[in-house]
């Protein structure tokens, strides 16, 4: 369903509770996909919200929470009844209820977590960081004990697998509850009925532990195409299973976090966010710049005779300076996804160094040459071609050390190189671009004039 129709249900859901018809309003959210669910819900004023989320139906409600934004989920709980979610987080995923929890108070987690029915299942994914493996999983309800025949297993599965989603893997445990292999349903299916799960599984399982990062949960299931993966704690017990959907929503959040922080933004905010939050959040990191600019607004002032005797220098500011700021941004974005993404790794840092620099002289012998040729049409003036191209040719060989260089020192200080390096590279390649370019034109002062 795309948006227009959403935006007529919601005309029709706003008619119905006018009227003060809840049960009608009720019936047009209901019938919508869980995501038109959760856009329809958003856009409704809190009040109707309050009292239209109890009359829907408690799968109903758990998908719209789940759907929607944490703060906005987190907002919504905080104002209903104890009772009220405790039975819609009931209904929710394991992972998810324990990841709404961890977004409200304290005290009034407590409280809904002893009103559920079935608390047992989120409790033991409180204790994991939202943003660690552990806080990403849901509960292994479906293993095989490495001592089974599959015609246990197949009769183990029938009893249990109709209850959970999570059958893509088969997941092999020992007496004391270990991960010690992975088995595929097929293979249990042809192999005799009296043959051991131990004898036809993988012992060789991929796995990764409670306390590591979501990021590099999402990693490994991308690089091996992986439906499920286990989460162990230190002694490789087995936990929990993190599943594809909730890597996909992991990949969209480290992707938007990391596209925030590049522009200056160091937290996720939706667009129709208060104007004074915003100015929280993005005001200090525009004095910061406004700092660093300064470095620059320096460097020209200590060639101010220089500019003054020669002013046709100031026309190829924005060229020495821009040109060379573009080339450090791709080489930024580069390295940061690399990093992201952990293609490169602090130790690979001498490598990508000399790769950037290389590309860096390359693209400014190119660009460089054109820019003094420009210099030299435009103008007429040979020399100042000479100093323009060469500084040129010099600040885009800095962008590229400067862009590979400062994100792989961020992530070795452990400073997120996303937030931290667009600000130092631009300082870098402006203020490094106006020095080289000052600095020749001072050296030839002479011949310019």
């Amino acid at each position: 369903m795309d948006r227009v129709d959403v935006d007529v249900i919601l005309e029709q859901v706003r008619e119905a509770l006018a009227k003060g018809n809840w049960n009608q309003a009720a019936a047009l959210v209901e019938a919508l996909r869980p995501p038109d669910q959760a856009d329809l819900f958003s856009d409704l004023p809190r009040t109707e919200q309050d009292q239209l989320l109890p009359r829907l139906d408690l799968e109903d409600s758990a998908d719209i929470l789940e759907e929607l934004e944490e703060e906005e989920a987190a907002e919504i709980a905080a104002r209903l009844k104890t009772e009220e979610l405790a039975h819609i987080l009931d209904e929710m995923e394991p992972d998810e209820a324990a990841d709404l929890l961890g977004d409200i108070a304290p005290e009034r987690a407590t409280k809904v977590l002893a009103a559920m029915e079935e608390p047992e299942e989120v409790r033991p994914l409180l204790i994991h960081a939202d943003e660690s493996a552990g806080g990403l999983m849901i509960s292994a309800t479906v293993t095989l004990h490495r001592k089974m025949t599959t015609e246990e297993a197949i009769a183990h599965l029938r009893v249990i697998a109709p209850e959970t989603e999570t059958v893509h893997y088969l997941f092999v445990v020992d007496e004391e509850i270990r991960l010690v292999g992975v088995v595929s349903l097929r293979q249990i299916v042809v192999a005799p009925p009296s043959t051991r799960i131990e004898e036809i599984m993988d012992p060789d399982v991929i796995h990764v532990r409670a306390d590591a990062d979501q990021e590099e949960a999402a990693r490994l299931m991308a690089r091996y195409d992986l439906l499920a993966l286990p989460v162990v704690d230190d002694e490789r017990h087995l936990l929990g299973l993190i599943t594809h959907d909730d890597l996909v929503e992991v990949l969209e959040e480290e992707a938007t976090e990391d596209i925030y922080r590049l522009g200056g933004v160091p937290e996720e905010h939706p667009p129709d966010v208060p104007i004074p939050a915003a100015l929280r959040t993005r005001l200090p990191w525009l004095v910061l710049n406004l700092g660093t600019a300064l470095a620059s607004a320096t460097i020209l002032s200590f060639f101010e005779s220089t500019i003054a005797r020669v002013a046709l220098l100031a026309a190829f500011f924005p060229i020495v300076a821009g040109v060379s700021g573009s080339a450090g941004t791709q080489t930024l974005t580069v390295t940061v996804r690399g990093l992201a993404l952990g293609e490169l790794s602090p130790r690979d840092g001498l490598r990508a160094l000399a790769r950037e620099t290389l590309i860096g002289l390359a693209n400014g012998v190119a660009v460089g040459g054109l820019t003094a040729l420009i210099a030299l049409t435009w103008k007429g003036a040979p020399m100042l071609g000479v100093v323009v191209g060469l500084a040129t040719l010099l600040n885009m060989i800095g962008a590229g050390i400067a862009g590979a260089l400062v994100p792989v020192t961020m992530q070795v200080l452990r400073i997120d190189p996303a937030l931290a390096s667009p600000i130092l590279v631009t300082t870098i390649t402006d203020t490094c671009g106006y020095f080289i370019y000052l600095s020749l034109a001072t050296l030839v002062l002479t011949r310019l004039i």
